[in-house]
């Protein structure tokens, strides 16, 4: 019987000492797996090029230690909606103004925190070579949104089509229109959608971004004209939360992606439908 009871008395030794390794392993993976998860930064973006400074950003990141995932998503929605919801860490796909709405509107606290390049935009026609040429009546494409129509008048009223109020700027709204001589006729559309009023009957002009234009094979240099004077608001920027703008994951998302790397790459590969902002 003493035997038997010594016995017992090792096997719960040992069974005891199994389970306090077992709980310190586990321990040890938990703690190993929220330091991996730690280093994780989510980054939600639309298209290209903006995916691929993300994607340039990452190998920059990984020298310090970092992995920044993307999380590519197919609207302009997404991305503010996965960041206000705290679902990635930040995105990258639009200008401050568009921020500033989505704020407005869904009572975010988005915060841009760094720009990074400027989009080279303007107005495209299929049938015209010279603004001359345009006929009065002519229908134009401009975006729905209230940041980038502002924008498009703004080009408008720039090249003499139009005339808005006095001190509207880039916040201008058709209401704002003073002049008029042509007598263009607008058409309000989803900014996803602008590039394919370019082969519709009838309109003369479609403004758009190299981005969505390059859909349908076109670029800035096609454009019958450009935005001349540029507004900074309106760069594409790097954008986080008020509660974790001052983290190290944006911190480092923000070395990343004003990095060298990534302003030989804008510089490099995409000098004609966009110049670096930083």
């Amino acid at each position: 019987m003493k035997k038997l009871g010594l016995s017992l008395s090792l096997l719960a030794l040992v069974v005891g000492m199994t389970a306090c390794g077992s709980k310190a392993e586990t321990k040890k993976e938990t703690t190993e797996s929220k330091s991996k998860e730690e280093k994780v930064i989510k980054v939600a973006s639309q298209t290209m090029p903006m995916t691929d400074v993300v994607e340039v950003a990452a190998k920059e990141a990984k020298k310090d230690g970092w992995t920044v995932e993307l999380v590519q998503v197919n609207d302009n929605i997404q991305y503010n909606e996965l960041l206000k919801n705290k679902e990635v860490d930040a995105n990258f796909a639009q200008h401050e103004p568009f921020m500033q709405k989505f704020n407005q509107e869904k009572k975010a606290d988005l915060v841009a925190i760094q720009k990074i390049y400027n989009a080279k935009v303007g107005f495209y026609s299929k049938d015209y070579k010279n603004m001359s040429d345009i006929p009065d009546g002519a229908k134009v494409a401009i975006p729905n949104d209230v940041s980038n129509e502002g924008r498009a008048l703004a080009i408008l009223n720039e090249q003499g089509l139009i005339t808005l109020k006095d001190g509207v700027g880039f916040n201008g709204t058709l209401k704002d229109i003073e002049k008029n001589d042509k007598k263009l006729e607008f058409m309000s559309i989803d900014l996803l959608n602008l590039a394919e009023s370019y082969n519709e009957k009838d309109v003369a002009l479609v403004y758009n971004y190299p981005t969505y234009i390059a859909k349908i094979g076109l670029k800035p240099a096609d454009a019958l004209f450009l935005e001349k004077t540029v507004d900074e608001r309106f760069a594409i920027s790097l954008v986080a939360r008020e509660d974790n703008k001052d983290s190290d994951k944006i911190k480092e998302l923000k070395k990343a992606m004003t990095s060298q790397a990534v302003k030989d790459f804008l510089e490099k590969e995409h000098s004609d439908t966009l110049t670096p902002a930083f």
